[in-house]
Formats: structure tokens, C-alpha cells, sequence
């Protein structure tokens, strides 16, 4: 783990309630927080390849927050009947809750589930997570009786 996710981490799981995460199904055996770290770890591989830079630190936070919507979105409610239209607004509702947020942040919480949300990442950053976020969710769905940490993936 790099030491720029290792820090963020440990902060976020410091300062919120960020390990609520790990009691959250997200994708077959994947927790929320397992899905989280994917997303963080894949944000970062694609980051490093690029030809220009992002803000790496927002990068991080925001994929690790991208699905910080703290419940349990396999049971049905009837306040929330579209889980993936919903959740990015709770997501980011919860996070400037518990921690404090710069824009860009925002913008990769907020928008990581264009197109089914309508207004697209303004943000590098937001259209990294974005695009990791499907890649992620896609791995975690198709190897589903897998527990195994996905970043150590090609």
C-alpha cells in the first residue's frame, strides 16, 4: 500500500466512521470497505500512468469516500429505491459530515457514478475514480467467491 493510502487511511478511519465500512456487502464478498481500497489502489495504478498530474491526495480521499453511504443497500427502502442514483448524494452528505472536503473531493464522491448520475466528473481526478470505480466493480462481481485483496491484480 502506498504511504500516501496507508496515511489517508488511518486518518480517515481515525477521525469518522470510516470502519463502518467493513460491515457493508458490496459486491459479492467484497465489503464496501475491501471495494473502497480497490477503487483507491486502481485510482492510483492509472494516476501513475498518465501524462499529466492529479492531486493525489484528493484522489485517495475521494475514492476511498466515493461509497461512504453507511447502510446496507441489499435491503430494500423505500426511502431510497434507486441505490445507484442515491447513493453518491448520501455518500457525500455523510463525508462532509465527518470530515472536511475540498472540491475536488466532492466532485469525485458526488459524480463517480456518470452516467447513470447525469452531470459528469469536472475533475482528472473525478473521471479517474469514475472509470476505476466500474473497472473495480466489475472484477469484484465476476470473481465473486473470491475474498482476495483485487489490487494485487494486473
Amino acid at each position: 500500500m502506498s504511504q500516501t493510502l496507508s496515511r489517508i487511511l488511518a486518518d480517515l478511519e481515525w477521525g469518522g466512521r470510516y470502519a463502518q465500512l467493513k460491515k457493508y456487502r458490496q459486491h459479492g464478498a467484497h465489503t464496501v470497505y475491501d471495494h473502497s481500497l480497490n477503487v483507491a489502489r486502481a485510482s492510483l495504478r492509472l494516476a501513475d500512468r498518465l501524462p499529466f498530474k492529479v492531486d493525489r491526495e484528493a484522489l485517495v480521499r475521494g475514492a476511498l469516500l466515493h461509497d461512504y453511504f453507511l447502510y446496507d443497500w441489499h435491503q430494500p427502502d423505500p426511502n431510497r429505491p434507486n441505490h445507484a442514483l442515491y447513493h453518491p448524494k448520501m455518500a457525500w452528505e455523510n463525508a462532509r459530515r465527518d470530515y472536511a472536503l475540498g472540491e475536488t473531493e466532492e466532485d469525485v464522491i458526488r459524480h463517480h457514478m456518470f452516467p447513470m448520475v447525469p452531470i459528469p466528473p469536472h475533475t482528472r481526478e473525478g473521471w479517474i475514480v469514475c472509470a476505476m470505480d466500474k473497472v473495480c466493480a466489475l472484477r469484484e462481481t465476476l470473481f465473486r467467491a473470491s475474498h482476495r485483496n483485487d489490487a494485487d491484480q494486473p
